[in-house]
């Protein structure tokens, strides 16, 4: 798989993942899924155009919009964990190393 379809999968899994928090709002988990559109924004700009950056570029235009994404990501994990829902939390990570994966290809 390229690191295009990659992104591209990473971002649709990310767009899936969310939905699920639709009209759900406990407590401890209400701002997740804001941190979710926020990551969701952050990759969406290049979800399509990914495909047209040349391979030597690749690195330098999405290393810092997927570290941005992570780091967001890092935060809805650790509500999860926090808000007593340590299934989601794990799925969250699975997300998180699907971006360390994909960083490290680059």
């Amino acid at each position: 798989m390229t690191i295009s379809e990659r992104y591209r999968k990473l971002y649709q899994d990310l767009l899936v993942f969310s939905q699920g928090f639709q009209g759900e709002d406990s407590a401890e988990t209400a701002s997740v899924p804001q941190l979710f559109e926020k990551a969701l924004g952050e990759l969406a700009p290049f979800g399509e155009a990914v495909g047209e950056i040349p391979r030597i570029r690749l690195e330098e235009k999405l290393t810092p919009v997927l570290l941005k994404s992570h780091s967001v990501l890092d935060r809805a994990r650790l509500l999860l964990d926090e808000g007593g829902e340590p299934d989601r939390a794990a799925e969250v990570w699975e997300l998180e190393q699907q971006i360390y994966r994909l960083l490290n290809d680059l």
